[in-house]
Order: structure tokens, then C-alpha cells, then sequence
């Protein structure tokens, strides 16, 4: 994180989904928005609400109650925000869910069940967000930020979170298209692999670990979601005012070299130390 106050986002209202703890992106990010000067407002399930009111009490936070499959909830936070803050000028999406096997194996074992609830919370409320954030924003806009992880190919983990990733990049370029008319910007942050509580739901985690460190020509540290905590400061704030339908990779380089750098044996950074 930078260590002087640059106040990117100074006067900006922001709603940050997804700090469940310290150690979440969406807490990065959250942090990070503060010292630009932003005023941020933290919403969380009712399964995780007592989670985020104690990562938000050390930073004077308020919290709402948002289940982001539920229609009565998004309709409550409207009224709630608009009563206690009036407006929003930006909204991160930072959740998303699957069940376990939906995540390993072969896809065609998964049952079936739980795929209309994976794809409610990990795509469409992506969407609802983006409602939510126009019927708050002020006339000179506003900026939708959401959180993925590289869709293009498939992985040797991650099975049908992967094909809603994949939803959620179009989903991505429609709401971009949709909001332009509210002068609402859409963006989404493809990061490299971080150490979460997310992550450790992820079979084969170290896979991916492995494979970042063979092939990302920069170093990649697991430990550290301050680059993609400060990438969102720039597409929350003025400064990506042209920027739209628009997928910034935070992945050390990863997507953009199309084959291994170094041996398994012979990786070429020491970051990737993840801690136990």
C-alpha cells in the first residue's frame, strides 16, 4: 500500500461486499480506499455478519445486512443507504460461492443442485449490485468494481466456479453496455492467487500456486492483496473515467505468456513461501 495519502477517492461513497476477515481481498481493498479518503460502507449475510462487524469496528465502519440472493434484501439496502448516506459513488463485488464438488473432480459428478445457488451469488447478484449502485449514484456517475479470476482456460481445479467466472465477464461487458447511459462505469480485477478464506475452500490450491510460479515473469506474492487492493482504487476512482467493460489482470503477468518460464525445479521467485 502507498504510504502517503493521495485522497484518489476524497468525497467518494463507497459499498464493499465480501470482508468476512482481515485476511479477504475485500479487506484490502476496503483499506486501501480509506487512505485514498473514501467514505466505505460494508455489507455482509446474515452468516457472516458477525465476522465483518468486528474487521469493521477497528475502522469505524458501518455494516448492513445484504444476502445477495435474496430480492427483499437488495430492496432494504437501497432504502437503507439512501436514508443513512444518500449516495453511492461506487460498489465492489467481492463474493462468491460454490459448493465443494463443484470445485474438484469432473464436472460431470457434480450434483446439479447446487449450481443455481453458485451462479445467484457469483454472477447474477453481480448484477443486482449494478442496480443498486444506479438508483444511488449521482449524475456524474459512478464505478462498479468486481473481483475474477482468469476465465479463458480451464484449470486443474476450480470446475463450475470457473464457468461462472466466466458468466461473470460477460455479465461484465453487458452491464457496461447497460450503465453507460448513468455514465456507471464496469470493471472487473483478475487476480493471481491469493491466500483467503475463499482459498482454502479451493481443492489443489497449491496447484495454482505452482503454476504461478513457473510461468508469471513478475514475482507474485500469495501473502499480499495490496496490488489488487490498489488496482481497485484506480477504477473506483476519477482516473479510470474512460474505462469500461474492462478486465485488469493483477496477476504478476501470468495470463499474457502462454507457456512455462522455468523448470518446476528452477522457479524464478522466491515469493511464493505461502505461510501454513
Amino acid at each position: 500500500m502507498t504510504p502517503a495519502l493521495r485522497n484518489m477517492l476524497h468525497t467518494k461513497r463507497l459499498l464493499i461486499t465480501g470482508v468476512v476477515d482481515s485476511a479477504s481481498i475485500a479487506h484490502a481493498i476496503t483499506v486501501s480506499c480509506l487512505h485514498e479518503g473514501a467514505h466505505v460502507v460494508l455489507a455482509a449475510p446474515p452468516r457472516d455478519l458477525e465476522r465483518t462487524l468486528a474487521a469493521a469496528e477497528p475502522l469505524g465502519l458501518d455494516t448492513i445486512q445484504l444476502d445477495v440472493t435474496d430480492p427483499q434484501h437488495w430492496a432494504d439496502a437501497r432504502r437503507i443507504l439512501g436514508e443513512r448516506h444518500g449516495v453511492l459513488h461506487g460498489a465492489v463485488h467481492a463474493v462468491a460461492y460454490a459448493p465443494a464438488d463443484a470445485l474438484d473432480g469432473s464436472m460431470l459428478d457434480t450434483d446439479p443442485s447446487g449450481l443455481d445457488a453458485a451462479f445467484q451469488t457469483s454472477v447474477a447478484s453481480y448484477a443486482w449490485l449494478a442496480k443498486l449502485l444506479r438508483g444511488l449514484a449521482p449524475p456524474d456517475g459512478a464505478s462498479l468494481v468486481g473481483l475474477h479470476f482468469d476465465a479463458a482456460r480451464a484449470w486443474p481445479t476450480y470446475n463450475w466456479m470457473g464457468v461462472c467466472k466466466a458468466a461473470l465477464a460477460t455479465t461484465n461487458q453487458y452491464l457496461a453496455r447497460d450503465l453507460a447511459s448513468s455514465n456507471i462505469r464496469a470493471n472487473l480485477i483478475a487476480a493471481g492467487p491469493l491466500h483467503t478464506r475463499a482459498a482454502s475452500g479451493i481443492p489443489g490450491f497449491s496447484l495454482l500456486l505452482d503454476a504461478w510460479d513457473r510461468q508469471a515473469p513478475l514475482d507474485w506474492d500469495p501473502t499480499d492483496p495490496s496490488p489488487v487492493a490498489d488496482a481497485a482504487c484506480f477504477l473506483l476512482s476519477d482516473q479510470s473515467r474512460a474505462t469500461t467493460g474492462e478486465i485488469l489482470h493483477v496477476d504478476a503477468g501470468f495470463h499474457a505468456i502462454a507457456t512455462t518460464l522455468a523448470s518446476s525445479d528452477q522457479p524464478h521467485t522466491s515469493a511464493l513461501n505461502p505461510t501454513p
